[in-house]
């Protein structure tokens, strides 16, 4: 992580793990053919609803964390993804549970997962999780 990720305390400030949760996702959804390319071509949008993260020790200036993603439910308009966080020594960070919502790009109302979506997941299992490296 870089400096200014920081809080006034040398931690990893609470919204840089939301921005890492989301960076990991996003770069899955790419890796499995399912970015931004995909979506607009599908006329919507995956948007955050909610993100829950327990804490369980800090991350601080210099860690090299990894990142890991599985989307562990798609169903109607939601996928829900769990993204733990640990060091590359071992030591674990943080657990974040992310609430994905699939809408209508024109309007911003949800709607069903595209189907393409749920078939590539219970095709292969193997897309269902992701990983990055996060490093100074």
């Amino acid at each position: 992580m870089r400096s200014y990720e920081l809080d006034t305390n040398g931690h990893v400030n609470n919204s840089v793990y939301l921005a890492y949760a989301e960076e990991v996702a996003v770069l899955h959804a790419e890796a499995v053919g399912f970015g931004r390319e995909w979506t607009t071509r599908q006329g919507g949008a995956w948007v955050v609803r909610k993100h829950e993260i327990i804490y369980h020790l800090p991350a601080l200036y210099g860690d090299e964390l990894e990142l890991t993603t599985t989307l562990i439910e798609v169903r109607g308009a939601r996928g829900v993804r769990q993204t733990p966080i640990d060091r590359v020594d071992g030591a674990h960070l943080a657990d974040i549970t992310t609430e994905w919502v699939w809408v209508r790009a024109s309007d911003g109302r949800p709607t069903r997962v595209p189907p393409a979506v749920i078939e590539a997941l219970l095709s292969n299992p193997t897309a269902q999780r992701g990983s990055h490296p996060r490093c100074p």
